[in-house]
C-alpha cells in the first residue's frame, strides 16, 4: 500500500464557551482505496486558523509514495526532518499530530482492528469524562453551583470549573496578582460548589495561568480542605520551577501539561516534580502513540494522566483510544456539551456521551469519521473541502 494523497481541511465554529471549536482534519489516500482521518489543533483559530493546515500541506510532499503502515518511521521521520526547524513545537507538532492520527486509522482498517489493538490492547471499554463547566454570565457561587448539580445530573461524576477573571476585585489586567477581594470571591466560588455536590464528586478547578507565584501559593493552600480533583495551571506553564514551588508548598493535588509537547518535555516536567497529574493535550501532543509513551513515562513517576481536551467525536475517540491502552489513565476532559452540533458532526456508534463516559470504538481504525454532509456546512473561513 502506498500513500497517493494528503489533503487537511479547517472545520467548526469559534463560539463562546466551546474551547474555540475549531479543528483541523487530515485525510490521507492510499492506492488501495483506505482512507484515514486524523484531527489536530488548529493553532492560531482566533486569528487565520489555517497555520497547521498549512504545515500538513507542508509535510505532503514527504508522505507521498511511502507505506502508511510504516507509522512510527513515518513519525520519527517528519519530526526528525526538521527539528532545527521546530517540528517539536507548534504549528508543526499539531500537524504531525494529525498525521499520525490518520495513519493508525488506515492501518486499524488495513488490519481490521481498533486502534487500541495496534497499541497492545485495552485495559478498559469505557472512558470517565469530566465536564468542562461554565456558569454562564454570572460569576456569583450559586450559579457554580447549580451548574455544578445540572451537570452531575446529566451521569458525570467530575466537573471543573475556571476561576480566573472572575470578574471581582481585579485591579489591573496585566499583573497577575489578586486582590484580597479577588481571591476571597475565588475562594467563594471554589467552597460553594464543593458544599453543593458534596465530596462523592470529583471537582478540578482551572487557573489558565493566570496567576502569580504569592496568589497561587495562597490560593493553593486557601483550598486544601476542599479535596480537589486538582488545581489546574496556578502559574503559567512556561515557568517549569514556579509551578514546582506552588507544588511543594500545598497539599492540594497541582495538573498542567496542555501546552506540553512530546515525550522529551513531560520528561523535564515529571523530573522537576512540578505537577501530581499531566494533562497533554492529545490534539497536538504529538499523537496516538506519543500519547502512550507520554503515559508510560509519567507512570514511572507514579503519576496519573488526565487529558486536555477540545476536541470533536474523531479526536475524542483517538484520545481514548490511546486512555484505553495505559494503565494510569485518570479521567479525560470533554468540552462540547454546549456545542449543538458537536455530535452531528461525526458518524459512529451514537451517542458517543452517555452518562459521562465514552466507549472505546471496536470498530476498525478510530472507528469514527465525517459527516461530510454536516461538515461542509461547517467549514472555516471559507475554506475548500475534500475531494
Amino acid at each position: 500500500m502506498k500513500i497517493t494523497d494528503v489533503q487537511a481541511c479547517v472545520i467548526g465554529r469559534n463560539e463562546p464557551h466551546s474551547g474555540g471549536s475549531v479543528w483541523t482534519f487530515v485525510r490521507i489516500y492510499t492506492d488501495e482505496g483506505i482512507v484515514g482521518t486524523g484531527e489536530c489543533n488548529s493553532a492560531g483559530a482566533a486569528g487565520s486558523g489555517f497555520a497547521t493546515k498549512e504545515s500538513i500541506l507542508h509535510l505532503k510532499p514527504r508522505l507521498i509514495g511511502q507505506d502508511p503502515l510504516n507509522v512510527g518511521p513515518l513519525y520519527e521521520m517528519l519530526r526528525r526532518s526538521g527539528r532545527y526547524g521546530g517540528t517539536s513545537a507548534p504549528p508543526i507538532i499539531f500537524a504531525i499530530t494529525g498525521i499520525e492520527n490518520a495513519l493508525y486509522d488506515i492501518a486499524g482498517k488495513a488490519l481490521g482492528v481498533p486502534v487500541y489493538q495496534l497499541l497492545g490492547g485495552k485495559y478498559r471499554d469505557k472512558i470517565r469524562l469530566y465536564a468542562d463547566c461554565h456558569a454562564g454570565e454570572t460569576n456569583e457561587p450559586q450559579a457554580y453551583a447549580e451548574k455544578a448539580l445540572q451537570v452531575i445530573e446529566e451521569g458525570y461524576s467530575a466537573v471543573k470549573f475556571d476561576v480566573d477573571h472572575s470578574g471581582v476585585g481585579e485591579l489591573d489586567r496585566y499583573n497577575w496578582t489578586a486582590s484580597a477581594r479577588e481571591m476571597t470571591h475565588i475562594i467563594s466560588l471554589i467552597q460553594a460548589t464543593r458544599e453543593a455536590i458534596g465530596y462523592d464528586i470529583d471537582l478540578a478547578i482551572d487557573c489558565h495561568g493566570q496567576f502569580d507565584l504569592p496568589s497561587a501559593i495562597t490560593l493553593a493552600k486557601a483550598v486544601e480542605h476542599l479535596r480537589l480533583m486538582w488545581l489546574e495551571e496556578p502559574v503559567p506553564a512556561e515557568n517549569i520551577d514556579a509551578m514546582a514551588q506552588v507544588k511543594a508548598t500545598s497539599s492540594t493535588v497541582i495538573c498542567t501539561g496542555e501546552n506540553q509537547y512530546t515525550k522529551f518535555e513531560f520528561v523535564e516536567l515529571l523530573q522537576r516534580k512540578a505537577t501530581d497529574i499531566i494533562m497533554p493535550d492529545l490534539a497536538k501532543a504529538g499523537g496516538i502513540m506519543e500519547a502512550k509513551r507520554i503515559a508510560e513515562i509519567a507512570d514511572a513517576f507514579y503519576v496519573p494522566i488526565a487529558p486536555h481536551n477540545v476536541s470533536s467525536p474523531l479526536g475524542m475517540m483517538a484520545a481514548c483510544h490511546a486512555m484505553a491502552a495505559v494503565t494510569n489513565f485518570l479521567v479525560l476532559e470533554f468540552h462540547g456539551r454546549d456545542i449543538s452540533w458537536w455530535e452531528d458532526l461525526c458518524d459512529g456508534d451514537k451517542p458517543f456521551i452517555q452518562d459521562g463516559w465514552m466507549t472505546v470504538s471496536d470498530k476498525p481504525g478510530i472507528g469514527v469519521e465525517l459527516n461530510d454532509a454536516v461538515a461542509k456546512t461547517l467549514v472555516w473561513n471559507n475554506d475548500t473541502y475534500f475531494d
